[in-house]
């Protein structure tokens, strides 16, 4: 929603077409009881500027800026946008959302939001930081032996995908640490031994943090000015 919300800003995509897509991964999007696409309408009617993703983890609240509420909703989630207004930010969290037997998709919790971050990584710091990472991780699960790990399907390897109007190294950034996350996801859920994960974890979490930051960072890339 991040990525295709700020192409739809920036004027690279339609507002129907970005709901499309967003709601082509994530299945019917409410905000309150408000569909995707009027709510979006909406905010641009209230003074939208810009879209800001947050993937915050346990110790780790990055891209957050309180308050409190919104803070511990969004690290149990996992992630959140931050909605930039005039004069005022709102955080968007999302929850399944189920009804019967056949309706999934997502609401969004609207929480009051603090201001934006401005310590966050640039795309080549991030870049600098997940590569570091990745040969750090590959290193360390290389030493260690343990159950053949499954190759990740089409389907788990979806997400991280912007929209039009990102800068090429933005697309190449997401989607590897698109793929990474899934590495660590998978390698936590291999049913390793006490000692394999005591050897692999520091490398996972170090992973992890460079995932986030590289997404978090690609998908402000669009913000960032153009250099040759």
């Amino acid at each position: 929603m991040v990525a295709w919300g700020n192409a739809w800003l920036a004027g690279h995509t339609g507002l129907d077409e970005a709901a499309d897509h967003v709601e082509a991964v994530a299945g019917p999007v409410v905000a309150g009881d408000v569909p995707l696409r009027k709510y979006l309408a909406n905010l641009r009617a209230d003074g939208l500027r810009e879209l800001r993703l947050a993937l915050p983890a346990p110790g780790d609240p990055l891209g957050l800026s309180g308050p409190a509420p919104f803070n511990s909703a969004a690290v149990d989630s996992g992630q959140a946008a931050i909605v930039v207004l005039d004069g005022r930010n709102l955080g968007l969290v999302p929850t399944p959302d189920r009804r019967g037997s056949s309706y999934s998709g997502v609401r969004l919790e609207v929480h009051d939001c603090g201001p934006v971050r401005h310590d966050l990584p640039s795309l080549s710091e991030a870049e600098r930081g997940l590569s570091e990472a990745m040969r750090s991780a590959t290193d360390a699960l290389a030493a260690v032996e343990g159950p053949a790990q499954a190759r990740p399907s089409a389907v788990e390897r979806r997400g991280g995908e912007l929209a039009p109007g990102y800068p090429g190294r933005a697309h190449r950034v997401a989607a590897l640490a698109a793929r990474l996350a899934t590495v660590v996801r998978l390698a936590d859920e291999r049913g390793l031994t006490s000692g394999q994960i005591a050897a692999r974890s520091a490398a996972l979490r170090e992973l992890d943090h460079a995932v986030r930051r590289a997404l978090v960072a690609a998908h402000h890339a669009i913000f960032e000015p153009l250099r040759s």
